[in-house]
């Protein structure tokens, strides 16, 4: 126990570790139930797939129907079976649909879910996903605007039709997904949902699912019964222009490895960006196979236009990125901090409440899914709060 909190550890031993994330599973838990409350009268699930967004598919899912969750969304059946090793009981759904016949021995053999997007998905669950004489439920997805996944509007009123008669898919879910809630004021919201209440009437006793995060926060009929929040479970910003209402979950932090004075005129990293003045540099163990991505190099590296580099948070100052990030090592610019104000072992934060997850997202010319989806497993990892 730590400040009253259950510390786990994973991944290499903290002294063996370049860098470490811990994980508030109580900051999680703190926003699935806000997002819950907002999704009221409908029922908030949890999408877990790419691993809990990186953070880890076992404890995150764990804490999460602790808190009461209790249907899940993974994109790929492996990432079910994994999941449902950890919650036996959970209603667990594969968005990404089938994977032909072999595959769906597997979805039977795990209680998994399909999301059906397409005629193949649908000819093969309705020849092999059989219980016995029971049909195995699915969830249909219609396309309503993304042009990614799901079946065409025909084609799920002819399945509607079909299916009243021959009850060869014991539909449990209609779907589909919102191109552009995060830009609440954008038209194709509004047709999206319009073009979903069409597909909704087509099935009127079949629950029914649009919302993602951003979903979440436009509220009224886009809420349906299910709603499936992602990023803002794990403190990303759903909605832009708006101050984001979710507690960070993740800290990320790096190793200082070096620190080293170089005089201006001289130059720093790949590329040898020129230093304006006489600066103190500390080397820090990540980059970018850590998921610190190389485009949030220094403003002086011409990579990228529309970003002035990232910055860390260390000692109660923020410190920019120095020349280009590099597979395993970043440079910050301590310089303001003083003589002797970092030294080797420190941590420098990447990101966490210091320095929001999106706020370095935007430096870097990304989001905060890609950060959080590409950590590397070099970092020791500590689970805080929560059942990890």
């Amino acid at each position: 126990m730590a400040g009253g909190y259950t510390i786990k550890g994973t991944g290499p031993d903290a002294y063996l570790a370049g860098g470490r994330l811990t994980i508030d599973l109580d900051a999680l838990v703190a926003n699935y139930r806000d997002l819950a409350a907002r999704s009221a009268p409908a029922e908030a699930a949890a999408v877990v797939k790419a691993d809990g967004y990186g953070l880890g598919i076992a404890p995150v899912a764990r804490a999460l129907a602790g808190a009461g969750c209790r249907r899940f969304f993974v994109a790929l059946p492996h990432e079910g079976i994994a999941l449902r090793q950890a919650l036996p009981d959970a209603e667990i759904f594969v968005l990404n649909g089938l994977f032909g016949q072999e595959a769906a021995a597997a979805y039977r053999g795990h209680r998994l879910i399909p999301v059906v997007n397409s005629q193949s998905d649908l000819a093969v669950w309705e020849a092999y996903g059989w219980d016995g004489e029971s049909p195995r439920p699915c969830a249909l997805h219609i396309e309503t605007g993304m042009n990614r996944l799901g079946l065409t509007f025909e084609r799920a009123r002819a399945l509607a039709a079909e299916n009243a008669l021959t009850q060869a898919l014991t539909p449990i879910l209609v779907m589909s997904h919102l191109a552009c809630a995060d830009e609440p004021g954008h038209p194709v919201n509004r047709r999206q949902l319009e073009s979903f209440q069409a597909v909704k009437a087509l099935f009127p006793e079949t629950e029914s699912s649009l919302c993602n995060s951003a979903g979440i926060f436009l509220g009224g009929d886009y809420l349906c019964d299910i709603t499936r929040p992602g990023i803002a479970l794990y403190g990303g910003s759903a909605v832009g222009g708006i101050a984001n209402p979710m507690r960070p979950v993740v800290l990320a932090e790096a190793r200082i490895a070096q620190v080293r004075r170089a005089r201006a005129g001289e130059s720093v990293s790949y590329a040898a960006t020129p230093l304006a003045r006489d600066t103190i540099i500390a080397v820090a163990s990540t980059g970018y196979a850590d998921g610190y991505h190389r485009s949030a190099s220094g403003a002086a590296v011409p990579l990228r236009a529309t970003h002035a580099g990232a910055s860390g948070f260390i000692h109660g100052y923020e410190v920019p990125v120095l020349g280009r990030v590099t597979m395993d090592l970043t440079m910050f610019d301590v310089t303001a901090l003083g003589e002797d104000a970092v030294a080797v072992g420190d941590h420098v934060e990447l990101f966490g409440p210091n320095m929001p997850i999106d706020r370095v997202a935007e430096a870097a010319g990304t989001i905060a899914y890609e950060l959080l989806t590409t950590l590397g497993r070099r970092y020791h990892r500590e689970y805080v709060g929560g059942e990890a």
